[in-house]
């Protein structure tokens, strides 16, 4: 039994809790907040027993094998060394850490301890999203991409009304792209590698809410990234909805997905040669034949990448080496690392073309793997 200790008190915390409390060979002890009585009061609502309200005091504790990380993104790379240094896995929420320097520093201290780390990326671990990846040889040469996810926040409310938010905070290391354009960058790393080059745009929130977010921060933007023979378009936004689905261009086809960050249907349209016609201004128009493909469902998705997590813990503890632990049918440890570290490269050259620095970026230099067009 995996004893699981969480930091933060927020929405995706009790989510992931309430995840947990449907997957075997785990259990819940508690959670840390510097508020005592909020600690106290979230622990005892999901059924732990032991709030905390230091991080010397989680990371020493004998009464607690693992911790998942869900604070504000800033935090994530202090409070997981803390961690495993005292000998815990950690399953951080996504973005694993601010950039990519720090992300490095992260699964090196794991990988010396012998824990394990681990990224929690809900459609990496998703069935749905893997049948998405399964179903793509139908569609021939992919040749161009488009992965979409946009949701108007209420935070961008609270901007607007001159109050601060942690979600729109340079010092917070947030905004659209690491909040809601990480679910579009990790799935196209996972489905066709890194890119060789990348160019991006953002929407700036107004200049004159930078006191409240300590500098320009992205309310929305685009990334157009480069391979050979495809490119693919990633669109995100945190100030607007966007009710388009993602899609997957092939010679042979197409695919279309509804929400990307957790897959709920898919359909597939192959090209009819046969039903080739020739329209009244003279273009040819190909006909397709389509059908749709059901996905497998959950109402919480997060069960996956916990139970993953967990997979990998096990194996740690028999006696395994924590980067080759198997985490779900599918990958190691090590792969999940790879796309972690991949895609923060390309969201760290993406926000040094787009004018968003954090003060983690300015902590050490960092060479990003992805080249910049210019």
């Amino acid at each position: 039994m995996i004893r699981i200790a969480t930091i933060g008190t927020s929405g995706i915390t009790a989510s992931m809790l309430d995840a947990l409390a449907n997957v075997e060979g785990s259990v819940f002890v508690g959670t840390l907040s510097r508020d005592r009585e909020r600690a106290a009061a979230f622990t005892s609502e999901h059924g732990g027993t032991t709030p905390f309200t230091s991080l010397d005091e989680l990371a020493a504790s004998d009464g607690v094998d693992a911790v998942y990380i869900g604070s504000p993104n800033a935090l994530h790379h202090d409070q997981a060394l803390a961690c495993i240094a005292g000998g815990k896995h950690v399953l951080v929420e996504k973005p694993f850490c601010a950039n990519r320097r720090e992300a490095v520093e992260v699964f090196e201290a794991a990988r010396e301890t012998g824990v394990v780390a681990l990224e929690a990326m809900r459609p990496l671990h998703d069935p749905a999203f893997h049948a998405i990846k399964e179903a793509l040889p139908q569609i021939g040469a992919i040749r161009r991409a488009t992965l979409r996810f946009g949701k108007y926040s209420s935070r961008h409310d609270e901007i607007l009304a001159g109050r601060h938010t942690n979600i729109f905070d340079c010092a917070m290391a947030s905004g659209s792209l690491m909040d809601i354009g990480v679910y579009c960058v990790e799935p196209l790393v996972e489905l066709f590698g890194a890119p060789e080059r990348v160019l991006a745009s953002a929407t700036l929130l107004d200049e004159d809410t930078r006191e409240l977010t300590h500098g320009p921060i992205d309310g929305s933007g685009v990334i157009l990234a480069s391979y050979p023979g495809m490119t693919a378009v990633l669109a995100h936004s945190k100030t607007t909805n966007d009710l388009s689905d993602s899609q997957i261009e092939g010679e042979l086809g197409t695919l279309t997905a509804h929400g990307i960050s957790a897959p709920s249907s898919m359909h597939i349209d192959l090209r009819s040669d046969a039903a080739r016609q020739t329209d009244s201004v003279g273009y040819s128009s190909a006909q397709t034949v389509g059908r749709d493909i059901d996905l497998p469902a959950f109402e919480n998705t997060m069960q996956h990448e916990l139970s993953d997590f967990i997979e990998a813990v096990e194996h740690v503890r028999t006696g395994g080496v924590c980067t080759e632990a198997p985490c779900g049918p599918f990958g190691t440890v090590a792969h999940f690392r790879d796309i972690t570290l991949s895609s923060l490269a390309l969201m760290d050259e993406a926000r040094r073309q787009m004018g968003v620095s954090f003060p983690a970026d300015r902590t050490a230099p960092d060479a990003p793997d992805v080249p910049s067009v210019e």
